[in-house]
């Protein structure tokens, strides 16, 4: 409740791009502690393949092995970069599908609803959360899945919405 003990919310009004959920996902990869490890893991893996690969295939004996493993490295380093947009991509059809979302954010949670589905989430369902420059992302903490909600900036009616959102968030989440 505000100073007034009016009710707080925030309503968005948007379409979820895959532009917005590339920016998600590179959220959820370099901000929680689960997306860094499994980033530094495979960059690793990969830096280790191309090393062992390019001094197999330009030593004394070169052969089609360590160039594929040369290869293999390459391509491990190239998803670690691209995967967040060529996941987005994937999720493009699904987006579109989706349509119009319809977000209300209030001090219990969020409520968000397209022309097929309505769903509710509670703060402690996903405790955290992100701004980017175009987002605001909601985060869960588990281990196995990363469950997040998009809520792009472009669906608040005004400026002072966003300024809104953002207090709503920061009283009832950690920032990450």
């Amino acid at each position: 409740m505000d100073m007034q003990g009016e009710q707080v919310e925030v309503r968005l009004v948007y379409e979820t791009t895959a532009a917005d959920l590339a920016q998600a996902i590179r959220v959820r990869d370099t901000r929680l502690p689960a997306g860094r490890r499994r980033r530094w893991l495979l960059c690793g893996f990969g830096g280790v393949l191309v090393c062992f690969g390019a001094l197999a295939a330009f030593g004394p004996r070169p052969g089609s092995g360590p160039l594929a493993t040369l290869i293999g490295g390459v391509l491990i380093l190239a998803l670690t970069l691209f995967g967040p947009w060529l996941t987005a991509r994937a999720f493009a059809g699904l987006l579109a599908k989706a349509g119009e979302t319809t977000a209300l954010v209030t001090a219990t949670g969020l409520r968000l609803s397209t022309k097929n589905t309505e769903s509710r989430i509670d703060w402690a369902a996903q405790p955290l959360y992100a701004e980017t420059a175009d987002t605001f992302v909601t985060l869960s903490v588990t281990k196995r899945a990363a469950a997040m909600t998009i809520l792009p900036k472009r669906g608040a009616a005004s400026p002072a919405d966003v300024d809104r959102l953002r207090a709503l968030l920061d009283a009832n989440l950690r920032r990450i």
